[in-house]
């Protein structure tokens, strides 16, 4: 489902779920001495809605940055393989040759095995660590016999070592930077109190207008929730990270 369209029916039925809700105890509930509260009900309202807001924001700000590392560390990495390929140019033809070929299909092997697995979660194939380590074994093993050859066998070790140092982070990227149990726990019971459960405490406003103020309260908190739940893995959801850098190192390694 498109990602405007599953936001807008969180949000509408969040918002339809509270106007009736806020309908039904100012129809049915009761309402003498309701306005008497509003003194007591603003002051924890604003203590818990800002103590909310705060854990809501701190939730969001992590998860950006999560996707935003997330993405600079794809890029690293198919950086870092470029330039491993770049310094092994120098290499004896055999080792320019192998290092070149497992380059190329490391970057397909990321961006056709791997990637799909990042963003359901499910086991990454051990084939680009094997790939990665055959690399290293063939940089180690070139010949090399003058200083140039020396400095650029071990700028490629260096820049595999990037490589790889990447790739763990990315991997460690995949879900586990989701949002755990117990925040959602403390995320959807502190939307409820600030957006169902307080607001109906307060009296003195026309009925259609308490509605509308619990209805826009409910959707837009729910609309908070909802990027949360998106942005729980930087490799799927709205603003998952795409293989595009995989994809240009693949051209210029091909």
């Amino acid at each position: 489902m498109n990602i405007f369209v599953a936001g807008s029916l969180w949000v509408a039925g969040a918002a339809v779920v509270a106007g009736v809700i806020a309908y039904l105890v100012r129809r049915f509930g009761w309402d003498e001495g309701r306005p008497d509260n509003n003194d007591a009900a603003g002051q924890v309202f604003t203590i818990v809605g800002g103590l909310h807001a705060v854990l809501v924001a701190f939730v969001l700000i992590s998860l950006f940055d999560a996707v935003s590392e997330a993405s600079q560390n794809a890029q690293t990495e198919a950086d870092s393989l470029i330039a491993a390929t770049w310094a092994a140019d120098a290499l004896p033809a055999e080792t320019k040759d192998r290092v070149h070929q497992l380059a190329a299909a490391y970057a397909r092997t990321v961006e056709d095995q791997e990637w799909p697995r990042l963003a359901d979660g499910g086991p990454v194939p051990a084939t680009g660590a094997a790939q990665l380590d055959q690399m290293r074994q063939a940089v180690a093993e070139a010949p090399a016999d003058d200083d140039w050859l020396l400095d650029r066998k071990t700028e490629a070790s260096n820049q595999l070592w990037s490589v790889y140092q990447a790739r763990e982070q990315r991997l460690s990227h995949s879900g586990a930077d989701g949002v755990g149990a117990v925040v959602w726990f403390a995320l959807i019971l502190g939307s409820v109190i600030t957006a169902i459960l307080l607001p109906n405490l307060f009296g003195g406003t026309r009925l259609a207008a308490h509605i509308i103020i619990v209805s826009t309260l409910a959707g837009t908190i729910t609309l908070l929730l909802f990027a949360i739940y998106q942005l729980q893995n930087p490799f799927s959801g709205g603003a998952k990270v795409a293989p595009e850098a995989f994809t240009s190192a693949l051209e210029k390694l091909v």
